[in-house]
């Protein structure tokens, strides 16, 4: 008798704990977890900042810049200034696996010490705003603009996720 109540008691408590750690499992807020589609962001985007005098790049221009291959990328929207002496750029990736995101930001950075290396003394205001370039990464996603409207759009970027 005394044993079925240690049982029946070793039971409910079993079954509490596991329903508590299911719970607390659920309820955790995972960073960046939401499913959002890449040209949702990029409309987000257009919302706050002009993206008119850039040019809309597709993945063999991705490749050229970052050094990206297709199988690190899930969906992306690329836009670069007309002029190579011009320094606007906006690139919201989204990665397949989030281990991959900081190699896709590794990348990215070297394309910005490039890019200082290339306009620091040349053009000066254009080297300013690569200084002043935003770079993050939420989840899978990740934003890397250079642009007078920066902070609008990490703005943008960060309601477009949450």
């Amino acid at each position: 008798m005394l044993a079925g109540k240690k049982m029946k008691s070793l039971f409910v408590l079993s079954t509490v704990l596991i329903l508590c750690g299911i719970l607390i499992g659920c309820s955790q807020k995972n960073e960046g977890a939401k499913d959002i589609p890449v040209p949702a962001i990029e409309e987000r985007i257009k919302q706050v900042a002009s993206l008119e005098e850039m040019e809309k790049g597709d993945m063999n221009k991705l490749k050229k810049l970052y050094r990206m291959d297709a199988d690190e990328v899930q969906d992306f929207v690329l836009y670069t200034a007309e002029s190579n002496v011009e320094a606007n750029e906006l690139a919201v990736i989204k990665v397949k696996q989030e281990n991959q995101a900081e190699v896709v930001k590794e990348k990215i950075m070297k394309r910005i010490e490039a890019q200082e290396v290339k306009l620091k003394d040349y053009r000066p205001e254009q080297f300013d705003l690569v200084e002043k370039h935003v770079l993050k990464v939420k989840g899978l996603y990740i934003l890397f603009t250079v642009s007078k409207d920066a902070e609008q759009i990490e703005r943008a970027f960060d309601e477009a996720l949450t």
